[in-house]
């Protein structure tokens, strides 16, 4: 049995505004193992996206428990790289800036930066493409630098919310060939949302079904496919 990398108990998050409150969330139960790619599906509203921002730090919740490695998320950490379906680059630097930006914020000196933005850009494909700026690049290669970007400061875990889902088909299964692929070679931990059943039965050890809202976990399923 696998390590658990990502445990989650009994969590709970509503949302109020003026005109009341959304539950969002209800006594959702989930464990992520060491190495394991989990895919979560479920209707449009039923909380997916607000799971995995809670997971990734970047929303709080109001019960429950989520943990990385036994340690309480409670804020974003390098130790958990997010992809979201839009690209999240900055426009205005090149695809080895931005790659660049986010290990230098991570306190890498700039030369050594430099190296690693270089090899992670030459890891999803992208060599001979550094110089070029996010509006030159297509949708898929701005996918494969926003890919490069969360892989580059060497997370324990990555968090990815619908990555593919503004892709064209054949653009589609070259990036679910080219995830599985680091995936396979770097051993990750993987959290991957889709509105796709067919992509997550392709890429994942096992999928997380949800529930309308309030989202909660219905049945997860084992994939034995080869």
């Amino acid at each position: 049995m696998a390590q658990d990398k990502l445990v989650i108990t009994g969590l709970g998050k509503a949302f109020r505004s003026e005109r009341g409150t959304t539950i969002a969330l209800k006594g959702v139960d989930l464990i992520v193992g060491e190495n394991e790619f989990v895919a979560l599906v479920g209707t449009s509203g039923c909380g997916k996206s607000t799971l995995l921002s809670i997971a990734a730090g970047l929303e709080s919740h109001d019960e429950g428990r989520i943990t990385i490695d036994g340690e309480e998320i409670v804020a974003p950490g390098l130790d958990r790289g997010v992809v979201f379906q839009s690209y999240t680059l900055l426009p205005w630097l090149t695809a080895l800036q931005n790659v660049e930006f986010a290990l230098k914020a991570a306190g890498k000196p700039s030369r050594e930066a430099r190296d690693v933005a270089q090899s992670h850009l030459e890891l999803v494909g992208l060599q001979g493409f550094e110089k070029a700026y996010p509006a030159e690049l297509s949708g898929g290669m701005k996918q494969r630098v926003a890919i490069a970007r969360a892989l580059s400061y060497r997370p324990k875990m990555l968090l990815m919310d619908e990555p593919f889902g503004a892709l064209d088909a054949l653009t589609r299964h070259h990036m679910q060939e080219l995830l599985t692929g680091i995936w396979e070679k770097h051993r990750l931990t993987v959290l991957f949302i889709t509105h796709d059943v067919e992509e997550a039965v392709y890429l994942s050890d096992r999928v997380a079904v949800m529930t309308n809202r309030p989202g909660r976990i219905k049945t997860v399923v084992p994939i034995d496919l080869p």
